[in-house]
């Protein structure tokens, strides 16, 4: 049986590019950016995963968002704009191991809000 978790062997680009590969084909889910050039999954047109900087960027409820950051796991994303955005976590490529299941709670997430 598959693993969950991704290993942490993974570098973070090969480690998003196979969160890729199991995305794409999805209805549809498509590649491309994310904010900026950074690479982003999409489903019907809004993001729910990008890599920048090396660090997975999901978007999660505001709620599972701060158990995130309270557990350590995650880290508050800003775009740029000098806050935190509330409903968007980074996940850094300590935490590999984290980016398979937030990354199918992130499309589940953004799937039920279309």
């Amino acid at each position: 049986m598959e693993s969950p978790r991704l290993s942490q062997s993974h570098s973070a680009e090969a480690a998003f590019a196979e969160l890729v590969e199991r995305y794409r084909g999805r209805p549809g889910v498509t590649t491309g950016t994310g904010f900026g050039a950074s690479p982003g999954l999409r489903i019907a047109g809004r993001i729910f995963a990008m890599l920048i900087q090396g660090s997975l960027v999901v978007k999660l409820p505001a709620a599972r968002v701060d158990e995130l950051l309270t557990s350590g796991v995650g880290q508050p994303f800003d775009a740029g704009k000098g806050r935190p955005m509330r409903e968007w976590v980074t996940i850094p490529e300590s935490n590999l191991g984290e980016w398979r299941p937030l990354t199918a709670e992130a499309f589940a997430f953004v799937s039920d809000r279309r």
